[in-house]
Formats: C-alpha cells, sequence, structure tokens
C-alpha cells in the first residue's frame, strides 16, 4: 500500500509540477495559484512522501504528508473544486503506515498494547 500510495504521489502529481501539459496555465489560474510556484510544491510533495516511505521517518513523513494534504484540500475548497481526493490519499496513506506500524492502529482506536493480565498484580512471595 505504501509503494503504491508513493508511486502515485512521487511519479503521477509530484512529477507533475515539472513538466508541461494542456492547459496548466488554466488549471493553476483557477486554483489562484502562479506556475512559478509549482516546482516548489513538486519539492515539498516529494519530499514529504520520500520521508514516509523510508521507514526510519514514515511517522514524520505522515506527519508532513498530512499538512501538504491539508493544504490541497483547502486549496480545491477554496474554489469550489472537487475536494476529496486529498482526504481519500490521506487515509489511504495513514491506513498504509498502520499496516507497516501497528502501534499506530493501537494508537489511532485507543487500545493499550498491555493487556489486562499484565496489568494484574503479582503477590509477591517475600511479604507471606
Amino acid at each position: 500500500m505504501s509503494g503504491i500510495f508513493g508511486l502515485f504521489m512521487i511519479v503521477l502529481s509530484g512529477s507533475g509540477k515539472f513538466r508541461d501539459f494542456p492547459n496548466k496555465a488554466e488549471l493553476m489560474e483557477k486554483l489562484q495559484m502562479p506556475t512559478s510556484l509549482l516546482p516548489t510544491v513538486g519539492v515539498i510533495e516529494i519530499t514529504v512522501v520520500l520521508l514516509f516511505l523510508i521507514p526510519r521517518t514514515g511517522f514524520l513523513g505522515a506527519i508532513l504528508t498530512t499538512g501538504y494534504l491539508g493544504g490541497a484540500l483547502w486549496t480545491h475548497l477554496r474554489v469550489g473544486d472537487t475536494w476529496f481526493f486529498p482526504i481519500i490519499m490521506g487515509i489511504w496513506m495513514w491506513v498504509a503506515l498502520g499496516f507497516r506500524q501497528p502501534a499506530i492502529f493501537r494508537l489511532a482506536f485507543g487500545v493499550s498494547s498491555e493487556s489486562g493480565a499484565q496489568n494484574a498484580r503479582v503477590p509477591d512471595d517475600r511479604t507471606a
């Protein structure tokens, strides 16, 4: 899941910020974003997703990618464009991270990693 997410975000979305495509100027005008800003946005997008893909920095990358996707959501909401795609991508990313690091699911759903049996007091033989 993480690999597919990374491929989509880097290859299709991130690298698209550096390529010319039909109606690019019109799209950026609709989003009220200057085209000169696209390379910077592309570098940020690729960097945060790479941080997500590296196991050691995955959690930090997920937090930063969530912020990036929040900005994308706001950009689309602000101009009345389709807004649900950044939310879907964010959920996909967090679920993928949860599969890689199960502690994420335990934190998200409030499940203690300690079982009830471990919390029970065991009598100390020295006091008897």
